[in-house]
């Protein structure tokens, strides 16, 4: 009974072996020169000069919600794209009449101002 959960135990091994051993390699090979640059807490040229906790605007989450959605309902054209030979002229439609909706919500969130960034 046991020797059906040897693959698993195998695969847990593995799978263990594959995330620990790369690490360890590293902490063990690789150099370790610490300077002042080196442990500061940013490392992008100057230092912090707001809370991290600061609140954006939230036209930032608008647009980059609104990013989102547009490009997930562009990334439903590929497969219909691809079957588009298959599923004949009610596939066709379907995909016209979604594009549609997708257009005319596109066109009132331009309308109401939510793409512009001032």
């Amino acid at each position: 009974m046991l020797e059906n959960y040897f693959p698993v135990l195998l695969f847990v091994l593995v799978g263990l072996l594959v995330g620990i051993a790369p690490m360890t390699l590293g902490w063990l090979l690789a150099p370790n020169h610490p300077d002042s640059e080196k442990l500061s807490p940013y490392e992008c040229g100057f230092e912090a000069f707001e809370d991290a906790r600061m609140k954006f605007d939230v036209r930032y989450y608008l647009v980059a919600i609104l990013f989102i959605l547009f490009d997930l309902e562009i990334a439903f054209l590929f497969p219909w794209a691809i079957v588009l030979g298959k599923i004949g002229l009610f596939g066709y439609l379907a995909m016209v009449l979604f594009l549609a909706i997708l257009v005319v919500g596109f066109i009132y969130e331009w309308m109401k101002g939510a793409l512009e960034w001032e």
